[in-house]
């Protein structure tokens, strides 16, 4: 008998992460709940928690987003300039 893995979402997890914290339910209710193992849901709390403070730490990840944008446009000019010196050169001769 084989069993397959659930994968959840970022935001599933999340939003069990945050029901957690709440503390409305138990954990053991919010597992019947949402159908996961209760461990499962104090580590995604757990996650949370040591997270959270990365998110609004500078601009919460858009500096790297950013970056990799620059980059790309960056290799994106430099693409257009060789193209551009090819064509010009084989234009000229």
């Amino acid at each position: 008998m084989s069993t397959t893995r659930r994968q959840h979402s970022a935001s599933f997890k999340a939003k069990v992460a945050l029901e957690a914290l709440k503390g409305g339910d138990t954990v053991a209710e919010l597992a019947s709940r949402f159908q996961v193992h209760p461990s499962q849901i104090r580590t995604w709390k757990r996650m949370l928690v040591e997270g959270a403070g990365e998110l609004f730490k500078n601009g919460g990840g858009q500096e790297k987003a950013q970056e990799a944008l620059v980059s790309q446009l960056y290799q994106q000019i430099g693409q257009l300039k060789v193209e551009r010196d090819f064509l010009e050169r084989k234009y000229k001769a």
